[in-house]
């Protein structure tokens, strides 16, 4: 059995689609790109696809990441361009790795996000982005199954920053971008809630929804303060030997990923 592991991106209107709407439309794309897919066992067999913390609906992403498993071996380049041609225009398939290594989702721990303000001017960011950096404890709250939990939004945040102004941006328009980096914990902490965190400490009220897009996740690099690229290890271990690919381990689903 091979595993193969893919990147793809929500953009434009179809970051408002859920997570269960990718699902449908990724399988019927593995039907149209003839993918030689394993199956579940059971009474009703399944395609063996593991997802690994997507993104929310109505939030654009450009990391998001899955691992299929393959009845025969594919290359994963042309694997990639075929279910990208395979699905809709703004769920891209953007790379494809053979998983050379185990623990995908463990490795998945932070993600970088940029919150477009539209209608906020960069000095009212600056100064609520410099009082919630200052606060040890930003106590939000957000609805729950069980009624409105509260949690700090502060404590997962390792970094937090305001854009400067756009050379290119029109003349007039007021428009502050930020750029967050966040731990994943639980609860997690998401952009709406540092926004409500910002409001919070800072009364920074944008006056239309922020536009919210995840530009990378995995795991957090202390020394450079960056995301670095999951899918690294096992493009690094390509050379390193043999894949690891076949056998009873590798169909494993990476731990702590959901299946479809």
């Amino acid at each position: 059995m091979q595993r193969i592991r893919l990147r793809y991106t929500k953009r434009g209107r179809l970051r408002f689609t859920s997570h269960r709407d990718f699902q449908r439309a990724f399988e019927r794309a593995l039907r149209r790109a003839d993918v030689p897919m394993a199956y579940s066992a059971g009474f009703t067999p399944h395609p063996k696809v593991s997802y690994a913390n997507a993104a929310p609906t109505g939030t654009g992403s450009e990391a998001e990441y899955l691992e299929i498993a393959l009845a025969a071996p594919r290359d994963p380049h042309t694997l990639r361009d075929l279910l990208d041609d395979s699905l809709p225009t703004g769920l891209d398939i953007i790379d494809a790795v053979e998983a050379r290594t185990s623990g995908l989702a463990d490795r998945l721990t932070a993600s970088e996000w940029e919150l477009r303000l539209d209608g906020v001017e960069y000095e009212e960011a600056e100064r609520a982005v410099a009082a919630f950096l200052a606060a040890e404890v930003v106590e939000v709250e957000r609805r729950a199954k069980n009624g409105m939990r509260t949690f700090d939004a502060r404590e997962p945040v390792v970094g937090l920053r305001t854009l400067p102004p756009q050379a290119d941006r029109p003349q007039g328009e007021r428009c502050a971008i930020l750029r967050l980096v966040v731990r994943h914990v639980t609860p997690a902490v998401r952009p709406d809630d540092v926004l409500s965190g910002l409001r919070a400490v800072a009364d920074l009220a944008p006056p239309v929804p922020a536009a919210v897009t995840r530009l990378a996740q995995g795991l957090f690099d202390e020394e450079s303060g960056t995301v670095t690229d999951p899918l690294a290890p096992d493009r690094e271990a390509v050379t390193a030997g043999p894949s690891t690919a076949a056998g009873p381990a590798a169909a494993k689903a990476p731990e702590g990923a959901v299946s479809a």
